[in-house]
């Protein structure tokens, strides 16, 4: 299971401040446990303020810090903004997987800024909040940066009402895959299967799935029916990895080169594939 998504950071990077003690703040957060809150960054050592603002989805850029400015905090321990606010107006920043963990502003730290609890221009991103393919997108955005806990609610809310909806099922299995739900994931795929026998991506998620069962006869006929639908060598090998990692487990030698000549089949000479065939081929007796 395998998801690339493609960070975008506009102005300037947000794990640059991702190093440096302090005693006043605890940086613990995820940003996407975060969103909808006003945040703080951590700072670097010799910077003397924190910079800060308010993190939202944005349906198509993705997580976006929309910056407030900076603040010090004064010897009372309260929040007072810096006078270099103007200079970081109207900038966004887009959040990925390596930006830095956060911390919560509280209500009174919000109020000693003066900021809005809630600004008003976050309603705008909120217009098609009830829309399925709103929801979808929300869900997919989740599982993109590995928080596939906060994809549930979106992707059930739209799952009771049109469980076909395009791009629903592949999402929810996903979430159930990387959550280690993979009965509930089983059963999303089965129903998937049955609606669009054609499309590849429920069998590679089903198989991922029947793997981590250790149902591995189920697994591979599913498998098989993947590669033979897909058109793209990268997916195809990354199926046919997983079988002969399962295989190589087991120590079932027969299947493990049966699949290891598959991955080969599909997979670069210099990709990760390859090496993973040639490490098991040279630890099968370890």
């Amino acid at each position: 299971m395998k998801r690339i998504f493609v960070i975008v950071i506009a102005a300037f990077t947000i794990i640059t401040f991702s190093f440096g003690q302090n005693r006043e703040l605890k940086f613990t957060t995820p940003f996407y446990d975060a969103v909808d809150q006003w945040v703080a960054f951590d700072k670097n050592a010799k910077d003397s303020t924190y910079l800060f603002g308010f993190i939202y989805i944005d349906e198509d850029a993705g997580f976006t810090v929309d910056l407030g400015g900076r603040f010090v905090i004064e010897n009372n321990g309260s929040r007072k903004l810096s006078e270099d606010l103007k200079q970081n107006e109207n900038i966004k920043i887009r959040l990925g997987q390596n930006t830095a963990n956060v911390t919560i502003l509280s209500d009174e730290e919000i109020n000693q800024l003066n900021l809005s609890k809630i600004p008003d221009w976050l309603k705008y991103y909120k217009e098609s909040q009830n829309e399925n393919s709103y929801l979808v997108k929300i869900g997919l955005l989740y599982n993109s940066v590995g928080a596939s806990h906060h994809a549930f609610k979106p992707l059930l809310e739209v799952y009771e009402k049109e469980p076909h909806f395009k791009g629903l099922e592949f999402e929810l299995a996903y979430a159930y895959n990387a959550t280690k739900q993979f009965d509930k994931a089983i059963i999303v795929l089965n129903k998937a299967i049955e609606n669009d026998t054609a499309n590849f991506w429920y069998y590679r998620e089903l198989g991922f799935s029947l793997v981590n069962q250790n149902k591995l006869d189920e697994a591979e006929k599913v498998y098989l029916q993947g590669i033979k639908l897909s058109n793209d060598k990268l997916q195809k090998a990354e199926m046919a990895i997983n079988m002969a990692q399962s295989y190589f487990k087991v120590k079932n030698k027969p299947k493990f080169e049966e699949w290891a000549n598959i991955t080969k089949e599909y997979a670069d000479k210099d990709s990760e594939y390859y090496a993973y065939i040639n490490y098991f081929e040279q630890n099968w007796d370890k």
